[in-house]
């Protein structure tokens, strides 16, 4: 079954905002190694590489439907944060958008009576509510210890665990 074209944009788009995720992420990758916390560079770029597989995962899905990828150009992400915490805030702010647009993207695929690109955006919908999850356990550590240094290297190092 041939995927509509109106769906076929909607997911080329959504492929840019996890591509973009993952540039993103990278480059807060970057940002934390320069400022010595290893932990949450790793942490960070692990979440980068899993960003590109959702972006290729609709990627393929597009060809199995016999639609085509047509690939948008990425703005560079900001080379600097505050601090560590405002890293992981806007880490927070940039997953209610991608859930946001999972769910406008979900939206259609029911408008469209296209369950089966509805049952693909389940996975993402489920996904969203884990990484949010996710994010939101690390801001609530953030806020437990406060500016402690001891607590800020405790948080790195339990950051770069991720496997």
């Amino acid at each position: 079954m041939k995927l509509s074209k109106t769906l076929t944009e909607a997911i080329n788009n959504q492929i840019a905002m996890e591509l973009h995720s993952s540039y993103l992420y990278l480059g807060m990758s970057a940002y934390c190694e320069s400022q010595n916390f290893p932990g949450a560079a790793k942490w960070l770029r692990a979440q980068s590489h899993e960003e590109t597989g959702h972006a290729m995962k609709l990627f393929d899905y597009l060809y199995t439907r016999d639609a085509k990828a047509e690939l948008m150009t990425l703005a560079a992400p900001p080379a600097a944060w505050k601090s560590l915490r405002a890293v992981f805030d806007a880490t927070l702010k940039h997953e209610q958008t991608v859930t946001a647009s999972i769910q406008k993207l979900h939206d259609l695929a029911v408008k469209e009576k296209d369950t089966a690109a509805q049952i693909l955006l389940q996975w993402y919908i489920t996904e969203q509510v884990e990484e949010e999850k996710n994010v939101t356990d690390i801001l609530a550590k953030f806020d437990m210890i406060g500016d402690s240094p001891m607590g800020l290297m405790f948080l790195d190092k339990q950051l770069g665990e991720r496997g």
